[in-house]
């Protein structure tokens, strides 16, 4: 739920019945590290695979109806970080925050890519660990990949969800003269690191905000990064 419940608020399966249940088939997946649970829409599991794949399965009979394996450049490692926290379904597609820094839309009936939208240079270390969210039309992704120095920074971005064309992007790292930049003591915007957004956010339909958690400052010692402020916005 967009509150980030830990449980369903499906109830067909109760403590009146859960003790009739019982396995109706098996799905092998892919070696490696998977780490969100399936998204289940009109009959279709999504399944989310080590390594940017995602196949669509009949929940039925466990037949596989299609399979979208990203396929990487040889000798890209994502910095370690290859498998998905989650990808996010919205009107009739399938999206998914790739360890590429790359958001890819696909048909969620036939698993081809409507489009696919770079929105960071994986070559100065950036990434997606976190998974999308959909709030009012737009696809709201948080970067990573910022423990290296460079000229910019991690942030969380909205993409229209029809296009994959930005809306808004906000640094999660307060700039020098922005408020909070002062945090940073007097470092210029290159030694400013760390701070990526790991975890899916949050949103709060009443309010219309959204919820995003942050990682420390890098490097992590204040004596090594030269400030003594708290470094927002981590």
């Amino acid at each position: 739920t967009y509150d980030g419940w830990g449980h369903s608020p499906l109830d067909q399966i109760d403590r009146g019945n859960v003790a009739d249940l019982q396995l109706a088939w098996v799905w092998s997946m892919d070696a490696g590290v998977s780490q969100p649970t399936p998204l289940v829409r009109d009959g279709v599991i999504y399944l989310t695979n080590p390594e940017n794949t995602i196949q669509a399965l009949d929940g039925a009979t466990g037949n596989l109806l299609w399979e979208y394996r990203r396929g990487f450049p040889e000798g890209f490692r994502g910095g370690g970080f290859t498998q998905l926290r989650s990808i996010a379904i919205y009107g009739d597609k399938i999206y998914l925050n790739a360890s590429d820094a790359h958001i890819v839309a696909l048909d969620a009936r036939t698993g081809e890519v409507a489009w696919d939208h770079t929105v960071a240079d994986r070559a100065q270390g950036y990434r997606y660990t976190s998974g999308p969210i959909v709030v009012n039309g737009n696809i709201v992704a948080g970067m990573s990949g910022c423990e290296r120095l460079k000229e910019d920074l991690c942030f969380i971005s909205a993409h229209d969800a029809d296009t994959g064309e930005q809306v808004w992007r906000t640094s999660t790292i307060a700039r020098p003269g922005d408020p909070g930049g002062d945090t940073w003591g007097d470092l210029p915007l290159e030694y400013r690191a760390g701070v990526d957004s790991w975890m899916p956010g949050s949103f709060d339909p009443e309010t219309n905000l959204t919820y995003w958690s942050t990682s420390q400052a890098k490097p992590w010692a204040r004596l090594t990064r030269g400030t003594d402020g708290a470094a927002l916005y981590s």
